[in-house]
């Protein structure tokens, strides 16, 4: 496998693409946003104008798309990757959806001969740009260790999680637990302030103990600071916990402290922070609080 398309080329695919050219591949990509297309270019790729250009002659088309009615479009749209792909393409989906949507995908895929694998990443911009992203990955295991030297040019753990939609499953219990730690950190740092307490070594020594996460190494300066640019936008993680939400109803089980953060997320939103990152979390938790805490 030498020639990859990528399409989708935001905040998380233009990295994914860059390291895929530094592990050696010919990569060629696609962005409904022309600029992304010529910074990728300039990095040493070939932009293409169309879905058909990209999936003409290429070995593997890995996408990186904000939602399930994306993928549905570009993938098995009239004019998308499905209708273009010759019988034993790779077909890697990195974006995050419902596991309905991937196993749809996945049975389409098979009928037109092509190779399906739902591999959702978790590392945020970060994790993009150093390639050691964390990748859950639903399908066969013969296609997965196909795919395994183009996922390990982009992330450091690949794990198979198990058949179709297994991945994005495994996802949506990533989002859950990261949004769950950004509310609890966001009550931390407002208890904190609002006692006197100087949050900044606080929050040091807690890291150092079982209290300790990546979202406090990663998120917990931004939240100090103030500092929302987004590597991972609230709207995302928003609709992610959606996911999550739906995917407990389809298995039957009730998960309390998802619907809660989610309602938070979802209030974040609608206050207007939906474009910043989602460690403003923090800037409604200190509102709700109110008081003294509401201005630490």
């Amino acid at each position: 496998m030498k020639r990859v398309g990528v399409i989708g080329l935001g905040v998380m695919g233009a990295p994914m693409a860059r390291n895929l050219l530094k592990a050696g591949y010919e990569v060629s990509g696609y962005n409904r946003s022309p600029a992304a297309v010529r910074r990728l270019e300039e990095d040493g790729g070939v932009g293409c104008a169309s879905v058909a250009e990209l999936v003409a002659g290429a070995d593997a088309v890995v996408t990186v798309l904000p939602d399930s009615p994306d993928v549905e479009e570009v993938v098995l749209g009239p004019d998308g990757v499905l209708a273009h792909a010759a019988p034993g393409l790779l077909l890697v989906d990195c974006s995050t959806i419902r596991p309905e949507t991937t196993r749809l995908v996945a049975a389409r895929a098979r009928e037109r001969g092509v190779a399906p694998l739902d591999a959702p990443v978790s590392g945020g911009e970060k994790g993009a740009v150093e390639a050691t992203l964390s990748i859950m990955v639903g399908g066969l295991p013969g296609d997965v260790e196909r795919a395994r030297r183009l996922l390990e040019a982009m992330g450091r753990t690949i794990v198979h999680v198990g058949p179709d939609g297994a991945g994005q499953t495994v996802k949506a219990a990533n989002q859950l637990l990261v949004a769950g730690h950004l509310a609890l950190l966001s009550e931390a740092i407002v208890l904190l302030g609002a006692s006197g307490v100087d949050p900044t070594p606080a929050l040091r020594v807690l890291n150092g103990g079982l209290a300790g996460s990546r979202v406090i190494e990663l998120k917990g300066e931004a939240m100090l600071e103030r500092q929302f640019v987004p590597g991972f936008r609230i709207d995302l993680h928003h609709k992610d916990l959606g996911i999550a939400v739906a995917a407990a109803r389809e298995a039957g089980v009730a998960l309390p402290m998802t619907g809660l953060v989610a309602q938070l997320m979802a209030a974040s939103r609608a206050r207007g922070d939906g474009d910043k990152d989602h460690a403003a979390l923090v800037e409604l938790v200190r509102a709700l609080a109110g008081g003294a805490a509401a201005v630490t």
